[in-house]
């Protein structure tokens, strides 16, 4: 048997810091086992966090949506996620993927209660891995929206970070027969709400639109939501049809795993422009703001 590969990087799990070879979780552990966890990536850029405040204010928002106790104070998470980051590397340093999580944890009596069970705290840094390599970004990315519906809202809330990802990766099949490279789900009705660990963004005659219900409240969707604001550029957030990107004059996506990401192909059709105008003045302020330090944070304060 070959032996297993691992990215660079450190982990923080069970108190110490580990080689990302050693992270390991037990077999009986909720989080493995009924997908009974929460967690929130941040990016690392340059030496400094993005929005890192953001991100802990999601993470805990999360946990106490689904009654989950986080068995860490918030300043030392922030404390963890450097030292994973400063311990996995130049290259984790310069472009790196910061993760956070709870789980439901081991019951030490294998109780089918969940209030048995232990929380457990994991932090990992890895290389940052974009949704679009950044060399493919003048071509966009090549999309299908799926006829696999996501979970509706009221049966997983979506504004909780989590794991329950099996209509993503089915949707994600579904995108690769039909020759995509990702995927966006719809609800019931017809309306967009999201592709596996981004949000979605459309652009008619200059208005920018962005789906309002059944989707994570991304950080990089509240960046985007704030950069338009503060350039003037109009946006709405309400229900947003699949037929309006498939006919959106542009569109982009936006992810911690590379940012604002322009669009190119829907459902096998080159949209009018890409990358647009709109998604190109958004593009470059998102990356402007990393050197803000209203926006961001370094490792090396933490």
């Amino acid at each position: 048997m070959a032996e297993k590969q691992f990215p660079e990087g450190c982990a923080f799990i069970e108190g110490r810091f580990v080689g990302m070879s050693e992270a390991k979780i037990s077999v009986l552990d909720w989080g493995f086992l009924r997908s009974d966890a929460t967690y929130d990536v941040v990016h690392c850029w340059e030496g400094r966090f993005f929005r890192l405040d953001a991100h802990l204010d999601r993470f805990y928002r999360s946990a106490g949506k689904i009654q989950l106790e986080i068995p860490v104070e918030r300043d030392m998470i922030q404390s963890i996620l450097a030292e994973c980051v400063r311990r996995g590397g130049p290259k984790v340093r310069e472009a790196g993927y910061a993760e956070m999580i709870t789980t439901r944890g081991v019951s030490p009596t294998f109780s089918r209660d969940p209030r048995d069970a232990v929380p457990s705290f994991i932090a990992f840094a890895i290389p940052l891995g974009f949704v679009l390599k950044q060399e493919d970004w003048p071509r966009g990315l090549n999309v299908r929206i799926s006829e696999i519906r996501r979970i509706p809202a009221a049966s997983v809330d979506p504004t909780v970070k989590n794991y329950h990802w099996q209509d993503l990766v089915q949707g994600l099949y579904d995108a690769y027969a039909h020759g995509a490279e990702n995927v966006i789900l719809t609800d019931a009705d017809g309306q967009l709400t999201e592709g596996p660990g981004f949000n979605v963004f459309c652009v008619n005659q200059g208005r920018v639109s962005t789906p309002a219900e059944g989707v994570l409240e991304g950080i990089s969707r509240d960046t985007a939501i704030r950069l338009c604001s503060e350039v003037g550029i109009p946006l709405e957030i309400r229900a947003v049809p699949a037929g309006e990107l498939r006919e959106a004059d542009e569109a982009f996506i936006t992810s911690t795993a590379g940012g604002i990401i322009p669009i190119g192909r829907v459902d096998g059709q080159m949209l009018t422009s890409c990358p647009g105008a709109v998604t190109k003045r958004l593009t470059k302020l998102y990356w402007e703001k990393h050197k803000d330090p209203d926006w961001t944070l370094s490792v090396e304060d933490l």
